[in-house]
C-alpha cells in the first residue's frame, strides 16, 4: 500500500499486474493489483516485489488477507 515500485510488473510474463505506468489511473491507485484469472502462478514477480507483499492465496500471511478482497474487487469492474 503506498508502494507502486513496478518491478513485478517488468517481470511479468502475462501482463497481469495493472495497472502499468503507461495506464490511466496508475497515479491515483494506492497499490498494484494482480489480475486473478489472468495470473499464471509462475511467481516470478515475488522476488522482484521490494515490499515483500506478494504470495499464492493458501500462502498468504494474515498481515496481507485484508488486501485479497480488495485485488479481487479492482476487477469487478
Amino acid at each position: 500500500m503506498g508502494t507502486k515500485d513496478a518491478a513485478c510488473v517488468d517481470v511479468c510474463p502475462v501482463d497481469c499486474i495493472h495497472p502499468r505506468k503507461d495506464e490511466p489511473g496508475f497515479e491515483a491507485t494506492e497499490m498494484l493489483y494482480i489480475h486473478p484469472d489472468e495470473c499464471i502462478d509462475c511467481g516470478a514477480c515475488v522476488p522482484a516485489c521490494p515490499v515483500e507483499a506478494i504470495f499464492t492465496l493458501d500462502e498468504t500471511p494474515e498481515k496481507w488477507a485484508r488486501f485479497i478482497p480488495m485485488n479481487a474487487q479492482y476487477y469487478q469492474k
